[in-house]
This record gives C-alpha cells, structure tokens and sequence, in this order.
C-alpha cells in the first residue's frame, strides 16, 4: 500500500508553531514494517515581497523508537514565524493491507482545500464506515489498467521456481473525497475523552481479496474473532500458559487468605509492588518471565501475568481487551481495535471485578482514566469473548465540610475537611503524593486563595480507604464589607462560579468518565454584632431519566448559617440530544451558588 502525501499549511500565530512540527507514526510486525521516502519539506517565508525558501534537512529529522512495533519519524521545519507556509511531501509504504490509515476530513484548525483520492485494484474490496460529525461525500468512479501475473511452483528442492508470466487486465475502482472550507473541531470542549473520535473521517476495511481464478479470502471479522485472534498470539495468549517463575512467591501470597476477596486482594497488590509500568502499550514485548525478573513491563506483560497467578489461586480470572482514550473508540472489529489489556475475576453470583496493576493507586473496579474508554472485551480460555462494561457504577465522590468564624473586620478562619473516594482519590493520590507539603499547601492556597496554617493528609497510601486532607486556614477575601453589610457566598472558596458548558450546541457526548457527586456542608458563625438580613432561597433540580441532580439550601438560627449542597451525576457519558438540558442545569447550578448570604451591622 503506496500513500502520498502532500500537506501545506499557513501558520498565522505563535500559538500555531506547533503544527510546525510533523510527526508521522510507523508500524512494524517482525520483518514486516512502514517506510517513508521520497520526502521533501520547505518553509517558505515572506520578507519586502520576496520568498524565501529554506530546506528540510536531515538535522530536521528525528527518528523514535515508542514501542516494539511502533516507531515515530518527527520533523521540525526551520525558521518557522508568523505569516510561514510549511510544505511537506512524502511517501509512506506499508505491507499491511487490511486497513487503510483513516481518511480524516476534519482537524483542529480549518482545512481550506481537502483532495484524497484512493485507488484499488478490483480484486481488492472494502467497506467504509464514516466517523464523526463533518461528512464529506464519495465520488466513485473507476479505469482501467493492467498487472503483469507471475506464475511459480516449488521444486523437489524446496524452491520457488518460474513457471512464467503473463499480463491480466483489470479494473481500478477509485474513491475520490474533495471538500473546501471545512470548519475545525478544537478540543475545546470539556469533558471529552478524545476529540479525535468525532472529527469527520471515514475508515476502510479490507473485507475480502479474490485473484482472478481463485476462491475469495475473506479478512472481515466479527468482534468475537478478533479476540480469539489475539489470544492466541504468542505475546498474548501464550504468556497466560506461563506460571513456573511466580510458583514460590504465589504459595507464600494465599496461605493465610480467607477467602477468594483476600486471596485477590494480595495478587493485586504483589504484582502492583513487583513489576513496574514502562508506559507501553500492546501485546507483550519481552514475555512476562522476564519482566517478572525485571520488575518493568508494558501493560500486557503486566495484566497477563496478574490474570496467570489469578487463575493459578484457583479464580475464575480472565483477560479484557481495552481501547485505551489515546487510541479511540475503534468503528470496525479489527486488531488494531484494541491496544490495552485488563484483568477479570468473576464469581459464581455473577458479579466480576476489573483490575489494572499498571496503576499503582488503583483498586478493585476503579480503573485509571486511560483505560475508561466504553467497552472492554472480555476473553475466557474456551476462546468466548463478550463485552464488559469498564465505568464502575459507584459514584466518585469529594466530599467538604467546612466551618468557619467571621470576624466583624471580614477575617475568616476555620477548618476544611476533604474527603475523596473511588476515582477522586486516584487522581488526587497520583497528581500530588510525590509532592512536597510546602508545594502542596502552596497549590491549596492558590486554590482556594486562602492562607494554610496547619495542614494533614490522611490514607496517603493506604488506597483502600478515601482520602482526607484536613486544612485550617484563615482569608480576609472571602467576604466584602459594603455600607454596613457584609456579603458572603453561601459556599466560600467552594463557588463554582463559571458554566463549564458554553457552546451553543454539541453534537458529541459529554464523558464525565465516571458517575460523580459533589457534597459540601458548610457551618458559619457570624459577628455578634451582625445579623442575617437575606439568604439565598432553597433550589432542588434535576436532570431528565435520573441523570444528576442538584440541591442546595441554606438555614439560618441566630448566629449559625448551615449550607447543604449536593451536585451529582448519575452517569459516565450523556448523548449529546441531552446537552441543551445539561447546560441549563448547570446555568441554574452557577447562578443559585452566586447569590449572596447578606448580613447587616446592628
């Protein structure tokens, strides 16, 4: 397969220097693999009318290696600055014929002219799926052509020898895809797992391939044959064969479990402790021995491993074949559908349990973010496959209880204590365990502008229980004195003051990654001197078939103010023909958290 490429694109911005930098991915299976050539950059400059023309060189170039199979040649064009047009041509070569990189319409800056064009012999057939919400129409047609055939049998020796050779005429069926004008898709959104899965585009599929006098070869597959395809590859499949090298370690995890949640419970966090993530994909590279001895492997060397010892302990314990965020929500039941591999323990209830070891603060059912990505596939040893559902159905929850003092001078103090679970905690765990406790209370200050005199965390790393943060602070910005009266924002530093949805319309999902909820209780004691003039009216609403709700209500006695609010989501992903709900929910959620708690002087 023979793709050449011309791009050119105009830079306008310093904001657009990175599309000055190309990057074009490479795969390679044994001795199998994509090659570029014939390639020639140039950025041309405007400067009193004239252009100047500067050369892509090899220093330009810089070739990686990501995984075992996935390779990256990144070009860096020279002299790039507002006004430069970068010019690109190049030609990629691939052995792999069964899927036709996807033929992408949409981008995230503007496409002023868009010409692709795809030729195929005929004894090649695709189907095609679009993707995405920009759709550009084919335009078929077909000429015709020629290949010359060459005949060969193999000798008493083992050898291929030339029978002959002879010219077949043919047909070349042609898709042609133009456009002009194509508005971008940003990743400006929020709440969207990967932008690139509702950018227009169409993907090919290489159904089946039949040579003139030859029985059809057929490629398409069902989802189910993929995953028996992929289990049983060497790197896959038969890794899960493998359990000699952990056999001492694995008496000694579950001599004392009681029973199979314990026995589970000791696997998982021995392999998490044993063998660290290398940050890679895929199918396992060095087999799992090895990595056992290492203590590093990729995400398959892993999982494959914990699934094995699972499965030695006695567990009904089975791979599931993920899509991570990063490689999209694939559209035909292919291979290179799925990149990413989890474990499954299921019980004679019916109820299962998923664990990923490459996460070292993830737990039973809470999966790290990469891994979130709709459906998983889950392979048994029989060769069955099925899917399996990977958001947990628990909320993710951040729970804060605040109770401060105001001073008549508009001083604040008190205590915060903040309670993370599921989720919450893994990310609250990963983004700041490593990090020092002067920067952290630095982070919360700036946060919550607020100054931090006493600081605690608890469950730092016992990831089995939620985690607490206990604050106490003091700030003389959370309140504001005018002609006698003070106002004050029933939630304090907790105010969610901006709509995160302010697009007009949306025409993909909002992924929250996982069903969420927000409590915050705040108990306040105002002056002596002061009392409650007006405060906020109690608001309770919700979203169409039970997807979130919002209450909030504030009471006042004597000298206390309680506030109680509670902002949840009851599912992971809602269509986009729910947006417009959605908005005006979250509309009502700002504004009502806006309105002020009045108190006047006596």
């Amino acid at each position: 397969m023979i793709n050449e490429i011309h791009k050119r694109i105009k830079i306008y911005t310093k904001e657009g220097f990175d599309k000055a930098t190309f990057k074009i991915p490479l795969y390679n299976n044994g001795g199998d693999r994509e090659k570029v050539s014939f390639l020639k950059g140039y950025t041309f400059n405007e400067s009193d009318g004239d252009i100047k023309k500067i050369k892509l060189k090899k220093e330009h170039r810089f070739d990686e290696e990501l995984t075992d199979n996935h390779s990256l040649v990144k070009l860096v064009f020279p002299e790039v600055k507002p006004g430069s047009v970068i010019d690109l041509k190049y030609t990629l070569t691939s052995p792999f014929i069964t899927n036709i990189d996807q033929v992408q319409f949409q981008y995230d800056i503007p496409v002023d002219k868009l010409d692709i064009t795809i030729e195929a012999p005929e004894y090649f057939n695709f189907k095609k799926a679009s993707k995405g919400y920009y759709l550009v129409p084919v335009k078929n047609s077909t000429k015709n052509g020629s290949i010359n055939i060459v005949q060969e049998y193999t000798n008493q020796f083992g050898r291929n020898e030339r029978a002959g050779s002879y010219d077949q005429d043919l047909k070349y069926n042609i898709n042609k895809f133009q456009a002009e004008d194509i508005p971008a898709l940003k990743d400006s959104e929020p709440f969207v797992a990967n932008i690139a899965n509702y950018r227009g585009a169409v993907k090919y599929e290489l159904s089946f391939v039949q040579f003139p006098n030859r029985s059809p070869n057929f490629y398409s597959t069902s989802w189910e044959d993929v995953s028996k395809r992929i289990y049983k590859y060497k790197g896959f499949g038969g890794e899960l064969q493998k359990n000699g090298y952990y056999k001492k370690e694995l008496s000694a995890l579950i001599t004392n479990t009681a029973n199979d949640y314990e026995k589970i419970g000791a696997i998982f966090q021995f392999i998490k402790s044993k063998v660290k993530w290398n940050g890679r994909y895929g199918t396992s590279a060095s087999g799992v021995k090895k990595a056992f001895k290492n203590g590093t492997g990729n995400v398959a060397d892993i999982n494959l491993m914990l699934t094995a010892m699972l499965r030695s302990a006695g567990l009904n314990a089975n791979p599931v074949l993920v899509s991570s965020r990063s490689n999209g929500v694939p559209v035909f039941p292919t291979i290179e559908g799925f990149n990413y591999v989890i474990a499954t323990v299921e019980f004679s209830n019916g109820k299962y349990i998923l664990l990923d070891a490459t996460e070292p603060y993830s737990t039973p059912n809470i999966l790290p973010v990469r891994a979130l990505n709709w459906n998983g596939r889950k392979v048994t040893r029989e060769g069955n496959s099925s899917w399996v559902k990977l958001t947990s159905s628990a909320h993710s929850s951040i729970e804060n209880k605040v109770k401060v003092k105001i001073e008549d001078d508009g001083m604040v103090s008190g205590l915060l204590f903040k309670t993370e679970t599921k989720l919450n905690a893994l990310l609250a765990r990963k983004r700041y365990n490593h990090v020092a406790e002067d920067d952290l209370i630095s982070k919360f200050e700036e946060k919550y502008d607020i100054e931090i005199d006493d600081f605690k965390t608890r469950n730092e790393k016992s990831i089995g229980k939620p985690l607490n943060r206990i604050l106490k602070f003091s700030s003389d910005n959370l309140v504001e004195e005018i002609n006698n009266k003070i106002y004050i924002h029933p939630l304090l530093f907790l105010t969610e003051k901006q709509n995160p949805f302010k697009s007009a319309e949306r025409k993909f999902p909002i992924e929250f990654t996982t069903p969420w909820k927000i409590e915050n209780s705040i108990a306040m004691q105002i002056p002596d001197n002061y009392t409650v003039e007006t405060i906020p009216e109690v608001l309770a609403i919700g979203l169409p078939e039970n997807m979130g709700v919002f209450k909030f209500k504030v009471v006042a006695k004597e000298k206390n103010i309680q506030v109680k609010s509670v902002l949840q989501f009851n599912k992971a992903i809602i269509s986009p023909i729910h947006y417009q709900a959605v908005k005006d929910f979250y509309k009502q959620v700002t504004a009502k958290q806006a309105e002020k708690i009045v108190l006047i002087k006596k």
